[in-house]
């Protein structure tokens, strides 16, 4: 009869071993930004998903705002407030800023460019998930090919 206990807690501990040494080696391959100044992740924006957004962060950023986003999540309302405080709406597109409002440099003085609403959503949602496991603080470079 002990025998028969031995085998299936062999497997058991077999597994967890296994299991340990495959979180320990996938772990190496998660970057995760420090906390220092001097580190910045680099993202690479996929312009030709959402060329309309692409078009506007390059035009942007050559017109001298920061090719950096430093991330604050938490004053993001209030730099959308104030980055499109006087520039209307127009039917049929958003209004969509650089840098983003959820960015430390965003806020008043963005630069703001009418986009049609699925390249802006689509490119929003595609940064928030690349973004969503960075800490508040992390910066951010954006990057095209």
């Amino acid at each position: 009869m002990k025998k028969k206990k031995f085998i299936p807690s062999l497997i058991i501990i077999a597994l967890l071993v296994l299991a340990a040494y495959w979180f320990e080696d996938n772990d190496q391959n998660v970057t995760t930004p420090s906390s220092e100044d001097s580190e910045v992740v680099q993202l690479e924006f996929p312009a030709d998903r959402y060329p309309e957004t692409a078009g506007h962060i390059q035009e942007a950023i050559s017109s001298g705002e920061s090719a950096i986003c430093t991330i604050n999540r938490g004053e993001a309302e209030a730099n959308r407030k104030e980055s499109l405080k006087g520039v209307p709406t127009k039917k049929g597109y958003d209004r969509d800023e650089w840098p983003m409002a959820m960015c430390d440099e965003g806020g008043a003085g963005a630069d703001i460019e009418y986009i049609t609403p699925s390249d802006n959503r689509g490119a929003g949602s595609w940064v928030g998930n690349q973004l969503e496991d960075f800490a508040d603080g992390t910066k951010v470079e954006f990057m095209f090919k």
